[in-house]
């Protein structure tokens, strides 16, 4: 099942001899099936007939053009894929050119290797289009692993608190009865992530400045900051999940995770993607009980991003304009992950 990537360029025009040569069968009804972030099982029909000249198969992998490219950037080298003809399915696997959550067309060949090691080939099949899955939670394991590395000694905290501007509390106030509502998080962070686009929740962040253990005053969200005692959000009826790690080109790393009351729809979602954590005992984000009351810490070298999964009244906490900076280089909206950071990638597709 051993898949060898090499750059085949050769047509059935060029190659010597062929006329003589009985066709090869052509793969039809080609079926891709157990799709991995970085591999999938392909298999196919094809008529007997010189049939057991078969020694090879090629398959032409390509990323599927996005409508919106820049015309202008090298298109992506078309793959071919060289296998010995093994039975079927075979396996295809690479994280050198596949990447999670993304759409590939898929065309194969048969092909006769020669005495003098040119190769006779069928004519390509159809092309089929099918999209690579997101991390399981083996791949976000070994993400949360290297994250463990640089949290950092952990630092108390007492609230969590989100920036947005004035008009966005309003908002929520007037429209939706004073609470703020989860919506889809964005595609920043790791390609793979399974909860980006899909995850609802509520962003709040938790780092403190390490002189004054209080929220810095600057932020690139907003100058308004919604404020709320750490234990109203993170407490015994809550889970806590990883979610992702990564870095924008920059020395900091971002880690996410997602606070979840135990039983709702988030916790449930949460339950079947993502590594959950004791909430006790973890490198990122702490909440224990000393002399009966909640005690709460965070990791100091990484920024937290807290991802809550249900609505949270503004009752709650309260509402003050900061007095520091909006800081949009921070903004991680949307941001793409460095996929040469040796700190925050794993080795599979990016």
């Amino acid at each position: 099942e051993q898949i060898m990537l090499i750059f085949y360029a050769g047509n059935k025009s060029q190659d010597s001899g062929i006329a003589e040569m009985e066709e090869l069968p052509v793969p039809h009804n080609i079926k891709i099936s157990n799709i991995t972030c970085d591999s999938f099982k392909i298999s196919w029909e094809m008529d007997s007939k010189s049939k057991d000249r078969i020694t090879h198969y090629f398959i032409d992998l390509n990323k599927k053009e996005n409508k919106n490219s820049n015309k202008f950037k090298h298109k992506d080298v078309p793959t071919k894929l060289v296998a010995k003809a093994v039975p079927l399915p075979m396996t295809v696997r690479g994280h050198w050119f596949l990447s999670p959550r993304t759409e590939y067309t898929v065309a194969v060949q048969t092909a006769s290797k020669q005495v003098d090691g040119d190769y006779v080939v069928s004519e390509w099949s159809e092309i089929i289009e099918f999209c690579t899955a997101d991390y399981s939670k083996v791949h976000l394991t070994q993400l949360l692993e290297k994250a463990e590395v640089i949290a950092g000694r952990m630092l108390k905290l007492s609230v969590f608190y989100r920036n947005q501007h004035k008009e966005y509390f309003d908002y929520m106030r007037e429209h939706h009865g004073n609470a703020m509502q989860p919506s889809v998080k964005d595609n920043s962070g790791s390609h793979g992530s399974p909860i980006s686009g899909k995850l609802e929740g509520i962003f709040f962040s938790c780092n403190t400045e390490f002189n004054t253990g209080k929220p810095p005053q600057d932020s690139p969200y907003g100058r308004y900051r919604f404020e709320i005692a750490a234990e109203k959000l993170f407490n015994p009826n809550t889970n806590l999940y990883f979610g992702d790690f990564y870095c924008m080109y920059t020395a900091y790393h971002y880690v996410i995770l997602v606070i979840a009351p135990v039983g709702s729809p988030g916790d449930e979602f949460c339950k079947q993607r993502l590594p959950q954590l004791n909430i006790k005992d973890n490198k990122f984000l702490t909440c224990d009980e000393e002399d009966g009351v909640m005690v709460y810490h965070h990791a100091q070298d990484v920024i937290l991003e807290v991802i809550y999964t249900d609505p949270v009244d503004l009752s709650l906490g309260t509402v003050a304009e900061i007095t520091g900076h909006q800081l949009m280089s921070l903004s991680t909206a949307n941001a793409k992950k460095d996929p040469s950071c040796k700190t925050c990638n794993i080795s599979v597709g990016r």
